[in-house]
């Protein structure tokens, strides 16, 4: 985790440059192009890579009793999934060289893809540190032939194909790793398994796609239905906000597994869900508040836009962060419903929400463009979470943290009113303005009592205290 959250922010400045140096107008086809191969992507899986990683991790008789048959199951759905992108592409209205595009785009996809099922052998064998680099590996490749072809020239071309060598670079480096530690696996595909673990993994793959539609399916419409132009503003924007949400998805996991384990234990599970209601939230309250305040700095290496362009790029940037406040808020009573069996409800409430993004998308991207985009998917979340809060005490009894909630919101409030004031008033350059406004949050969470300072000496007492056990 801690490799991704290192790797995460240089890769975001470094596809703004690519952003840049292609142009907006490309890139945004470009971006539609990825966000349909991405789709088609989650429902080609079928959630076999989450039912392998899952069963592996049970029982490593799993390796040699099932995978002669899931390898090649896999291989057949790999290249289902080419022929289904390359002809949805059609349908969608994709021709010629945006066709090739999209085929040798989604068969990088597919590299990406086989990778992340293999890395499950890995993880079953308890193999973590190998697992962690290689996760990253391809990134870091990509990182790197990328920043060899800036001096040479970058091309959009050029850019599809160093991600598909990547791509095949990481899987062929597992794959002889695979060989070398467990080695070559027979191929002796059964039908009586292939349908057993299609069926087993049907439900996993419905979640996987609910979840990878609520987040892609907006560039994909405003390139469709606006402008490649206008999907460009709305990723260079999103793309902030992937990189914000990877401290979410690296925390929030950790919440699950507490949780699972104190299942039918409420006063256990309640005190965790307010004790990580203030870990998740408060340093978001930070980052929200700078891209409200500061979301132009964030485009700083579009030196090839507009002033305008910027502007609009920003203003995207300042309703997606709303939407990472919601979240903020309201993403661990999420984790909390998941990780205690209550998985088909949000299944339900997500595919709610995605029904309503795509009704919106449809009645306000023909005339807002990227900016109705964001504030949707900001209107969305909301939606997601009111109805988290509405489930949480009734499927799992667990309290709300109200007062909690109604502190924090103060607290981003007080954060705002603060910053608002600093912005018009003082003239301070962005880095001291940001950190008095840190000084001024961590002040506010002291004073309104999200955290005591009675509590934080005693969770310092026990942590000297851990050294004499």
């Amino acid at each position: 985790m801690l490799l991704n959250l290192l790797v995460k922010p240089g890769w975001v400045v470094l596809e703004n440059v690519v952003q840049d140096r292609i142009g907006h107008e490309l890139f945004g086809t470009f971006t539609a192009v990825l966000t349909l191969a991405t789709i088609v992507a989650a429902v080609s899986d079928l959630g076999t890579t989450q039912l392998s990683t899952k069963r592996l991790a049970a029982s490593a008789s799993y390796f040699t009793d099932f995978f002669p048959t899931l390898l090649p199951l896999r291989a057949g759905l790999g290249i289902s999934f080419l022929g289904l992108t390359v002809g949805l592409g059609w349908v969608l209205g994709y021709r010629d060289h945006w066709l090739l595009l999209l085929a040798v785009t989604a068969a990088g996809l597919l590299f990406t893809q086989y990778t992340q099922f293999l890395r499950g052998v890995l993880q079953a064998h308890q193999r973590f540190n190998t697992d962690a680099i290689l996760s990253v590996l391809e990134r870091v490749l990509l990182l790197g032939l990328v920043l060899g072809l800036l001096p040479l020239g970058l091309t959009l071309e050029r850019y599809v194909a160093v991600r598909l060598v990547a791509g095949l670079f990481t899987l062929l480096l597992l794959v002889g790793l695979i060989r070398r530690l467990y080695g070559p696996v027979g191929l002796r595909p059964r039908w009586r398994q292939a349908r057993q673990l299609l069926v087993e993994s049907l439900p996993l793959a419905f979640i996987t796609l609910v979840y990878g539609l609520n987040e892609r399916i907006d560039m994909l419409m405003l390139e469709r239905l606006v402008s490649a132009r206008e999907a460009s503003y709305y990723a260079a924007a999103y793309r902030w906000v992937d990189a914000v949400m990877m401290y979410l998805w690296t925390v929030l996991p950790l919440f699950f597994a507490r949780f699972a384990r104190a299942t039918g234990q409420r006063a256990e599970q309640q005190e965790l869900l307010w004790f990580g209601q203030r870990v998740v939230t408060v340093p978001l309250l930070l980052v929200v508040a700078f891209g409200l305040f500061r979301g132009e700095l964030l485009f700083f290496q579009f030196q090839h836009s507009t002033p305008a362009e910027i502007a609009r790029m920003t203003q995207c940037l300042q309703l997606l962060f709303l939407n990472v406040l919601v979240h903020a808020f309201f993403a661990i009573y999420s984790t909390l419903l998941t990780s205690t069996d209550h998985e088909k409800p949000v299944s339900w409430l997500v595919t709610g929400s995605i029904a309503l993004n795509v009704g919106l998308n449809f009645l306000l991207m023909p005339r807002y463009g990227a900016l109705a985009g964001a504030a949707n998917t900001t209107l969305c979340a909301v939606f997601v979470s009111v109805g988290y809060v509405w489930l949480v005490p009734r499927r799992t009894g667990v309290a709300l943290p109200l007062q909690m909630l109604g502190q924090l919101a103060l607290a981003f409030a007080g954060l705002c009113a603060g910053w608002y004031a600093l912005r018009t008033y003082a003239g301070l350059p962005w880095w001291l303005e940001t950190a008095l406004a840190a000084a001024l949050l961590l002040g506010l969470v002291f004073a309104l009592g999200v955290v005591r300072v009675d509590e934080l000496r005693a969770v310092l007492q026990r942590k000297g205290e851990e050294p004499e056990k």
